[in-house]
């Protein structure tokens, strides 16, 4: 998904033509937009959201859970972004596309089938 970034002021833009190529200004523009909105998508009513806002009725500590959950989520992702980043060393572009489509295959099918057998 490629996203039109343009910046607000044209002598800026000038600045930043010169300073670094064009591919590296978009990337770092796209990747971070797109993993913003993916991220923020992905978390709205997810398990953690839903025990982040029950732990903040019960404690009546807002600020603190707020603090905690939100370190506890920079760690996972830096954990994510650290073996993502090993992972791209180690495997090519496609053996990592081709994992990742089996390990979602998998997980599909094992709550499929724990749908199934609780039906069952």
């Amino acid at each position: 998904m490629k996203l039109d970034t343009q910046p607000l002021n044209l002598a800026e833009d000038k600045e930043l033509k010169e300073d670094c190529p064009e591919s590296k200004k978009e990337s770092f523009w796209g990747t971070l937009v797109t993993t913003f909105i993916t991220i923020f998508l992905a978390e709205i009513g997810d398990k953690t959201q839903l025990s982040t806002l029950l732990m903040s009725a019960q404690s009546h500590a807002p600020w603190v859970v707020f603090l905690g959950s939100g370190a506890a989520l920079i760690t996972t992702s830096l954990l994510g972004v650290l073996l993502g980043s090993w992972m791209s060393t180690k495997f090519s572009p496609k053996t990592i596309e081709k994992a990742a489509g089996v390990m979602l295959l998998f997980i599909s099918v094992m709550l499929f089938w724990d749908v199934f057998m609780a039906n069952g």
